[in-house]
């Protein structure tokens, strides 16, 4: 390249500071003709997080909102309080100069940019630990929203409105008020502007998630429920609406009667290119950075989506990995999205896994597909009916994709696996983590008791009982079963353990010692059959391999003089020990 390349738009959300700042910028301005083209009434985006929703909110905003009225006054208001951000007051227009929505149509959609008041809001800071702090966030998300257009407070024809408008900018309303607080400000806004009102909400599904985990999703729904219904359903002033989030909630719980509802899920085939990157997309920028060489890597790491029948990279990753990589083009790629994502929905199925939930892990993991029922209208609520309803919530939020899909009857049914190596880390390395924990939090003193008496078929019965609660990867089948022997070995009080450690003229796979030659030192030698018949056999050969091998000859150059060896067998779930 002969010029200094653009710099990558790490964590900038604003479209305006996109543009304005020259940032490398992946066009994605043709969503604006087709929300204008298809006019529908509301229109809800349902993305994995870190896929751009929020940065298509803002480019919304930027293009559709008039800005032409009482500029002055609140040019005044962002010089002297908000200095760091965005002056939103300025004319946007020179922001598409050059972007695919100018391009097309002839100029026909540029007559609709800046024509409209726009109501902007994002629930994503509603995370708080309880209802009362939660209520209080989003009032005051409310409250700014209504500051952000405090010049209609000046206009004659609202000082009957006045009263209440200030009542909520100052976050003393009372619930209607804020209930109903989207409708009054969008009426509000088409007497001042004689333009109905477009709303934008981002993020819409975020208090419901938080309050869920948090245990008050009762009160949230509920408020959710009347302040989109307000705004939605019977608002005289409304020229359209989108909302983003992760999931779609069902329509019955929130947007009961609402005509004219669009909703566009990964499922559908409409608006697909319009979150993340495509293939092309992706290809461009790293060629752009001058790392075509990449490419291959990027695809395994990040790329392996699936929205309606477009190919999806996830666009958070790749801009981080292309920033981390381009000054050193052969550094390691690594996870981004799973460091930032909430890990919750996951933790709850490990939670809650069943026999058949642990094989579909086992499954996923070592690189298949799980056959399941999706149902698209999910609610929060539902996540603990059922386990097959958390595997439609790990689809939903980017944990899984699609690899084909059918039709039986009125049921959507999709076979789901693990998209690329970057979600693959967090279920080899956060639910097999989540796995170990939930086995350290058992009782072993029955099994600890029988492997220092030396009671092999109790010793049996218990391991085999804890090697039904987890999961293993059986494409590295041994190293599996030595850690999770060794980390329920780990717990025995006054007992060191340490794991292939060289001892006499072999490698043994487990040692175990008691902190002082008092007491007793145990080997123990793994092997893996291949069916359940050949584990008696396979413990002969490791305890043969313990003598031919002398492994206690460390034990007995420190002095213990009682110990004991264990050969232990594994086949799947069974296991089987001799000694």
């Amino acid at each position: 390249m002969t010029s200094i390349p653009k710099p990558l738009p790490i964590g900038t959300e604003f479209f305006d500071q996109m543009i304005e700042k020259d940032y490398y910028y992946v066009d994605k301005t043709l969503l604006i003709k087709e929300l204008l083209d298809k006019k529908a009434l509301v229109s809800l985006f349902t993305r994995p997080r870190r896929f751009g929703k929020t940065l298509t909110q803002t480019m919304l905003k930027c293009f559709f909102e008039d800005t032409s009225i009482s500029v002055e006054s609140r040019e005044k208001r962002v010089e002297s309080e908000e200095k760091n951000k965005p002056l939103w007051a300025k004319d946007k227009r020179h922001l598409f100069n050059g972007l695919k929505i100018e391009q097309v149509g002839g100029g026909r959609y540029m007559e609709e940019q800046g024509q409209y008041p726009v109501v902007f809001l994002t629930l994503k800071g509603a995370k708080q630990d309880s209802w009362e702090l939660s209520y209080t966030s989003l009032k005051k998300d409310i409250a700014d929203e209504f500051k952000r257009h405090d010049y209609l407070l000046k206009n004659e024809q609202l000082l009957a409105e006045k009263e209440l408008y200030e009542r909520i900018m100052q976050c003393k309303g009372n619930d209607e008020d804020y209930n109903q607080s989207l409708k009054f400000l969008s009426k509000c806004l088409e007497t001042h502007h004689n333009k109905k009102t477009i709303i934008l909400i981002d993020e819409y599904d975020v208090p419901l998630e938080n309050s869920w985990f948090r245990g008050f999703y009762d009160k949230m729904i509920s408020f959710i429920r009347s302040f989109l219904e307000s705004a939605l359903k019977t608002n005289d002033s409304l020229e359209f609406a989108v909302l983003t989030g992760c999931l779609r909630i069902s329509k019955e719980s929130i947007f009961t009667g609402l005509n004219n509802l669009q909703i566009i899920s990964i499922l559908n085939k409409n608006y697909s290119e319009y979150f993340g990157f495509t293939p092309i997309e992706a290809e461009s920028m790293l060629h752009y950075y001058d790392l075509d060489i990449r490419l291959e890597d990027f695809k395994s790491w990040y790329n392996g989506y699936l929205f309606g029948e477009t190919q999806v990279y996830n666009p958070w990753s790749v801009i981080n990995a292309t920033s981390d990589i381009r000054d050193y083009t052969q550094a390691f790629l690594r996870p981004y999205w799973s460091n930032t994502s909430s890990n919750g929905i996951v933790r709850t199925l490990v939670d809650k896994a069943d026999g058949k939930a642990k094989a579909d892990l086992e499954t996923l993991i070592t690189g298949g597909s799980i056959q399941k029922i999706i149902h698209e209208d999910i609610t929060y609520d539902e996540m603990e009916n059922s386990i097959e309803n958390i595997w439609n919530f790990l689809f939903f939020t980017g944990y899984l994709t699609k690899a084909c899909e059918s039709i039986e009857g009125e049921k959507i049914v999709l076979d789901l696996k693990i998209p690329n190596r970057e979600l693959h880390y967090i279920f080899e390395t956060k639910i097999q983590d989540w796995f170990k924990e939930k086995i350290r939090q058992k009782d072993f003193s029955k099994l600890y008791a029988a492997v220092i008496n030396g009671e092999a078929e109790t010793f049996e019965e218990e391991l085999a009982t804890v090697l039904e609660t987890t999961i293993s990867f059986y494409d590295s089948a041994e190293n599996f079963y030595h850690g999770f022997l060794t980390g329920v070995l780990s717990g025995l009080d006054k007992y060191i353990v340490k794991s292939n450690r060289e001892s006499g003229n072999g490698r043994g796979d487990i040692f175990m010692k008691y902190i002082s030659t008092r007491g007793k030192a145990i080997v123990f030698e793994i092997k893996i059959a291949g069916t359940p018949q050949e584990m008696g056999k396979k413990c002969d050969e490791a305890l043969a391999q313990i003598e031919e091998k002398k492994y206690e000859a460390e034990f007995i150059a420190e002095g213990y003089k009682d110990s004991l060896k264990y050969g232990v067998a594994f086949c799947g779930k069974n296991c089987k020990v001799k000694i």
